[in-house]
């Protein structure tokens, strides 16, 4: 009797691995969702560089590239105490002019940078003397920045990068060209806000919101690696 008892709870043990047993399958499977685009959403504060001088760039390894957005991006001037300076924020959806004409100093800056050409001392331009725009930003000094950036990019790995000064691309590469009177260093302390990929998900948890970092040293850089994946 305690022999048959004991066949049948071997019985039920297999029967139980059995069923509770996890069978691991490998596929490879070719990702057709190439040519869709990403949506980025960014809120992100530098509380010890200005607006004025603050350029955000966006490329990828498909060759897209969003050099100096202006476009579907809110930039809030801040004061030392990282209180907003004014209600009304720069650069909401900035349109130009039909006649695509050199009308202002940021549409030299504009044409310079496409052009790949250095524009080190805007007070030999017309426009940016007229409108006295060396001034206005030695007047932004000591500001702090807080940048929404909402962003429409090709579906494949890519970066974003936020520097002081203008971008262009040259010998396939990307550079930087900065004002005659700016300071030599930059204080790039930084807190992220929030940093979002794709349609809005109730109870995500985006691991770089709330990440900061302090710059120590006269200048530096910091790079964030970050993966995304769709499920």
């Amino acid at each position: 009797m305690i022999c048959f008892h004991e066949h049948v709870f071997v019985f039920l043990v297999l029967v139980a691995e059995l069923y509770l047993h996890a069978f691991t399958e490998t596929k490879l499977v070719v990702d057709t969702s190439r040519g869709e685009t990403l949506h980025i959403k960014l809120d992100i504060t530098f509380p010890a560089l200005a607006c004025s001088i603050l350029s955000v760039d966006a490329m990828d390894i498909s060759g897209g590239q969003h050099l100096d957005v202006k476009h579907d991006i809110i930039k809030n001037r801040l004061d030392e105490h990282g209180n907003v300076i004014e209600s009304r924020p720069d650069g909401i959806g900035a349109t130009k002019a039909a006649d695509d004409c050199c009308n202002s100093c940021e549409d030299v800056r504009e044409r310079y940078r496409k052009k790949s050409w250095s524009l080190s001392n805007p007070d030999l331009i017309d426009q940016c003397k007229r409108e006295g725009f060396l001034q206005k930003v030695k007047d932004k000094e000591g500001e702090g920045c807080n940048i929404y950036v909402s962003l429409e990019v090709n579906r494949v790995a890519g970066k974003f990068h936020f520097a002081p000064g203008k971008s262009f691309p040259q010998s396939n590469a990307h550079l930087l060209y900065f004002l005659a009177f700016q300071k030599d260093s930059f204080n790039l302390s930084h807190k992220i806000n929030r940093l979002a990929f794709g349609d809005y998900c109730p109870g995500v948890v985006n691991p770089l919101d709330s990440a900061q970092w302090t710059q120590k040293q006269p200048s530096g850089m910091y790079q964030y690696d970050k993966g995304w994946f769709s499920v």
